[in-house]
């Protein structure tokens, strides 16, 4: 019996299921303005207006089973499910419009204990060729016992929401029913909104097994050592867990349960912002056929994308399979973490670069999940922003943000694991003064929590954060280690880092009373 899609009220002649990458390259070609082939080979695309996620417009569906499970409030909008099914009809009636409709159908999680049948519908080959890269694909007989999935998406994305429909706030929606277990997508061709939905349902689905739901990234060494890489967008977490010396377990999305870790994902989704083979080789080197490269700015004659220009977005990505990255933990599954490390990038240049956390510590600043971004470009804005977002992630975390902390704290205690807090931003001032961390010293900072040079060596206590600062690290200047040294203007440093204090304890405010006096004690004093 031929596939169809007729139980979602969905009657297209062409579906496409799992389909080749090079069928969904020529289709793509074809059909999809914008679409080119780069000079090693990969598929460039246009994702249309948006190029980056709309937190703003994600919705989930408020109903008696899940609504006490849920932190409700700026992330996570409540939705009448009235609104849901006609948004859902919209999306379907659109998909019904097409000539042809895609369909990915494959896993979300690498422990098959706790894996999710997903099923992606969707118009556009880029869209089907980004989730075959970044889902766990099926061999033919799993694909032949496929039977029905556990959550489906409709993506409707080149058509929009309508706004006056109730608690639309624009032509973009994104609606999650954990109830009906779909997600729609409407207003919206931007693919990473189909990878965190999932990502969204698994924050939401996990931690009610007892499971840590992770926005971090991983890896491990030969003998089995696990570190945890968490932070925000361009704090390094994809560029630092592609380490020459151990093997990556996945970029972004993760679980830790009673066995170990497993990463959600098949591939990976790396900023190209800037991309070079001395920097990153292991990404620039994992660019090439079956790669979906998102609004790069390439030369038309040669096809030679210019990672450097940012005209389109400077969100730019690249979206390839694991098995691209050389050295990569096959399937992705290894044991309880040892290091958990904590990347911000500190735009105000006072956090020093590495630091070690004691697990009351590392719940603050799990729960705070701060970054600093640069200046913009806005005229009279001059001063970094400061970022915080609970647990590295706050927009796909569905519960509040104290059950995440409290399972990483359990687990931390269970399984002996260290924390770390890292700085790749900022040193001898803020932006526009300092410079830039350089990346040889945070990989060698990296580098010295895994071997364990670390632990031998003398520490510094912060007057204010009260975190253990090293006063000495190998392939590491010693004075680059204590920001204020890198500062040429005390005063200034001492000004600017009060202002930091001030801004973490304003923060941590909303999540007082769901924490221990512990964890409040360990915030900067």
């Amino acid at each position: 019996m031929s596939f169809n899609l007729k139980q979602y009220g969905i009657d297209v002649k062409n579906i496409y299921r799992n389909t080749s990458v090079p069928a969904l390259y020529e289709i793509g070609l074809r059909q999809e303005k914008g679409t080119a082939i780069s000079d090693v080979g990969a598929l460039m695309v246009y994702s249309g207006v948006k190029t980056g996620r709309s937190p703003k417009d994600k919705r989930v569906v408020r109903s008696p089973e899940s609504e006490n499970n849920i932190d409700w409030g700026e992330i996570n909008i409540d939705l009448d499910k009235h609104i849901f099914d006609i948004n859902r009809e919209r999306a379907i009636d659109y998909l019904n419009t097409r000539e042809r409709v895609y369909v990915v159908d494959a896993f979300a999680g690498w422990d098959p204990k706790y894996r999710l049948k997903v099923r992606i519908v969707c118009t556009r080959a880029y869209h089907s060729l980004f989730m075959q890269n970044m889902l766990i694909m099926p061999t033919p007989e799993e694909l032949a016992d496929f039977g029905e999935p556990d959550y489906v998406i409709f993506n409707g994305g080149a058509f929009p929401a309508n706004r006056h429909t109730d608690k639309m706030t624009s032509k973009t929606s994104i609606d999650v029913c954990l109830e009906d277990k779909e997600i729609v997508i409407l207003g919206t061709e931007y693919a990473g909104e189909m990878k965190k939905g999932i990502f969204s349902i698994m924050n939401y689905l996990m931690p009610l097994q007892d499971v840590l739901p992770m926005h971090c990234s991983a890896n491990v060494d030969v003998d089995g050592n696990v570190s945890l890489l968490f932070g925000l967008s361009g704090t390094g977490k994809t560029t630092l867990s592609a380490d020459p010396k151990r093997n990556l377990i996945g970029d972004d999305e993760h679980c830790w349960t009673d066995d170990g870790v497993f990463n959600i994902e098949g591939g990976c989704y790396a900023k190209a912002i800037d991309l070079s083979p001395e920097n990153e080789p292991d990404i620039y080197n994992a660019i090439r056929f079956g790669t979906v490269l998102e609004n790069v700015v390439y030369d038309k004659e040669t096809r030679a994308v210019d990672y450097s220009d940012v005209s389109i977005t400077q969100n730019t990505r690249a979206s390839y399979p694991i098995d691209f990255i050389d050295k990569v933990q096959i399937p992705c599954v290894a044991g309880h973490a040892n290091n958990i490390i904590f990347l911000t990038c500190d735009a105000f240049g006072v956090l020093p670069p590495v630091s070690k956390l004691t697990p009351e510590q590392a719940s603050y600043h799990f729960i705070s999940g701060y970054t600093a971004k640069v200046a913009g470009t806005e005229m009279g804005v001059t001063e970094p922003q400061a970022t915080f977002s609970s647990n590295f992630g706050a927009a796909f975390m569905m519960w509040h943000p104290n059950k995440y902390a409290e399972l990483l704290a359990d687990k931390m205690k269970k399984h002996g694991a260290n924390a770390w807090l890292v700085n790749t931003g900022w040193t001898g001032g803020a932006h526009g003064v300092g410079s830039r961390i350089k990346l040889r010293y945070t990989r060698a900072m990296i580098d010295a929590i895994h071997d364990g040079s670390l632990e031998n060596v003398d520490y510094h206590t912060d007057r204010r954060f009260g975190f253990a600062v090293p006063t000495s690290c190998p392939n590491v200047p010693d004075d680059v280690l204590l920001p204020k040294n890198t500062w040429e203007d005390k005063e200034g440093y001492d000004v600017v880092k009060e202002k930091l204090v001030k801004l973490f304890q304003d923060n941590f405010k909303q999540f007082e009373a769901g924490v221990n006096e512990e964890i409040k004690a360990a915030g900067p004093k």
